[in-house]
């Protein structure tokens, strides 16, 4: 079984959480075993399309689905390759203002987000804060490694140097 992509790793639970259990309100991940070869749907107010340059701007409530994930922005920079024969073939999203990724168990908001589809990593940047049922963790950064299941959020800026710390609120059941 594959790592949660979106669960924090626990080297990076260990120090916020002061027992085991407070960590329990984690769950797997929708995003866990997300097909970044599944189609991606678009729709948005605005589209400019710069074929010379392999890019599509997309702006005014900006929409992205792949499977289980949805991306949302207030504008999403789509950078293609057009091969010789076939339909253009997505490479990297770049979305800009009010950030918002979800999925059915998940939310996380930023300022900037980049999806590489063909490295199969998703960064979201600038106070970041995920939200997984009644615990929330926030940071500066969150790296995604869809092939490996690995997740990083710190407090580092995205030049990195020193920002704020990560920081993090979990659920602890009740005990008898």
């Amino acid at each position: 079984m594959k790592p949660s992509y979106f669960l924090i790793t626990a080297a990076l639970l260990a120090p916020l959480a002061a027992a085991p259990a407070m960590a329990q309100g984690i769950t797997t991940s929708a995003l866990r075993g997300l097909d970044n070869k599944a189609p991606i749907d678009v729709d948005a107010d605005r589209i400019d399309v710069l074929d010379q340059q392999n890019q599509a701007i997309f702006t005014g409530n900006v929409r992205v689905r792949q499977g289980n994930l949805t991306l949302e922005a207030d504008r999403i920079k789509v950078a293609y390759s057009r091969p010789a024969k076939g339909d253009p073939v997505i490479q990297r999203l770049d979305a800009d203002g009010n950030v918002r990724l979800a999925t059915p168990s998940e939310r996380a908001t930023s300022r900037f987000g980049i999806y590489d589809v063909d490295k199969r990593i998703l960064t979201l940047i600038g106070n970041v804060v995920l939200t997984q049922g009644t615990t929330k963790v926030q940071g500066n950064r969150l790296t995604i490694d869809l092939a490996s299941g690995r997740s990083t959020l710190d407090g580092k800026t995205s030049t990195g140097q020193p920002g704020s710390r990560v920081s993090g609120r979990f659920a602890v059941p009740d005990r008898k």
